[in-house]
């Protein structure tokens, strides 16, 4: 295990799974499950999940189906969720749920692409 890949015990993944809703610690992984509206949405998101974690260099086992695409982070090079799985997770959030700000110039998709 290399010094920056501290693992969290399960309270401390509790603590740190606050400030990023939807997403849950189950079977050694921190999870979420985005739904779509059908296949070609889940195709972006699954294609936006693989630009930024290939990106990061690090990558969630991704289990996908017609309007679903369920992700799964942990390290296993450490055994466990260290810094890697939150910041990818963040990484993932802040991706697929992205909606233009308030005023900006970019009207965003009619329906959501992902939940």
């Amino acid at each position: 295990m290399a010094r920056d890949e501290r693992t969290y015990s399960e309270s401390e993944i509790a603590e740190r799974l606050r400030g990023l809703p939807g997403w849950s610690y189950r079977d050694g992984a921190i999870r979420r499950t985005y739904t779509t509206d059908g296949w070609p949405s889940t195709l972006m998101v699954v294609n936006a999940i693989g630009f930024g974690c290939e990106a990061a260099s690090h990558h969630p086992d991704l289990t996908v189906s017609w309007s679903r695409v369920d992700v799964a982070l942990n390290t296993h090079s450490a055994k466990g969720i260290t810094d890697k799985d939150f910041e990818t997770a963040e990484l993932i959030q802040r991706t697929v749920l992205w909606n233009p700000p308030a005023g900006s110039a970019l009207t965003g998709s009619p329906k959501p692409l992902a939940r």
